[in-house]
Formats: structure tokens, sequence, C-alpha cells
């Protein structure tokens, strides 16, 4: 048994979610979201991200983790801080020794629904069916388990063909 953890980093809110796999079967452990303070400053919102997102770690202590990609929008402020946040869930795991892994919007979507155009209702939808009993109060919760979901379904691939090798 291995426990995933994924996030789905923003600035503003960013969701984590932790699995449980054992072969093919995903357990759904915890999801949430943490949200930081737009009236604070940048490095103080990214020092709340980084403790919250150890004291998640302290709480589910992942086995890896996985992150999804940013992607790159008009405005180039927005899509500045939101690196910034992604950098730090990128590195909080890191510092711990955790592997982290990194997957685009597009392979997320694809891993979990099936297509990689889906919305946000489709991920969240199938996200309860493959995980029933998370709550997912915010669709950032929602995206961090898919993230997580991702992870499993390509690392148990990536584990098949190293075996076959």
């Amino acid at each position: 048994m291995i426990r995933l953890l994924g996030i789905d980093p923003g600035l503003r809110f960013t969701g984590w979610g932790m699995l449980e796999v054992d072969g093919n079967r995903l357990r759904h452990l915890g999801d949430g979201v943490i949200a930081t303070d737009s009236a604070d400053s940048v490095p103080d919102r990214l020092k709340m991200l980084h403790d919250a997102l150890g004291a998640v770690m302290d709480a589910w202590q992942p086995d890896e983790a996985a992150v999804e990609e940013t992607y790159v929008n008009r405005n180039g402020s927005a899509t500045l801080k939101l690196g910034y946040a992604r950098g730090v869930a990128l590195l909080a795991p890191a510092l711990r020794g955790i592997v982290v892994a990194e997957y685009g919007a597009k392979t997320v979507k694809l891993s979990v629904v099936g297509t990689g155009g889906a919305d946000k209702d489709q991920v969240q939808a199938m996200v309860r069916r493959l995980l029933p009993g998370a709550v997912l109060k915010r669709a950032d919760a929602a995206d961090a388990l898919a993230v997580a979901i991702c992870h499993a379904h390509h690392r148990a691939s990536r584990m098949k063909w190293t075996a076959v090798q």
C-alpha cells in the first residue's frame, strides 16, 4: 500500500487530496483546500501555503506526491502568482524527501474522465464515482484528488513497464 498526495496549486486556493493505493484499488483518505488571504503579502501567503502543506503531510504521511502543471493565461501577473504557488507545492514535499510527479491538466482529465477536454463538473462527478465518501466542498479539492488518481494510474503503468524490461 502507498499513500499519494495530489495538489492543485493556487495562490488563493490550493486543493489537496490524499489517496491510499493498493494494487488497482483506490481509497479516499482525505481532501481539503488551503485558502490564503489576498490582503496579505505574497511572501506571507506563500509561507502560509508551505506551512499548511507541511501540516497536511505531517497528518497523512504521503509516500509520493503529484502536482498539476501550471497553464499560462492572458494575465501575466496571475500566471506568475500561480507559478509561485506551484513552486511551493513542488518544494514542500521535495524538502521532506517525497518523490513529486507533475501532470498537465489534459493528462489529468484524460486519466480520470477519459477525455482531455472534460469540464470541472465532469471531473468532480468522476472523482465522486471513483472515491465514494469524498465530500469535495470545493472544485480545488476534487482537482487535487484527480491529480492523485492520475498519478496512481501512471505510476502503475510505469511499474509494469519497468518490470517488463
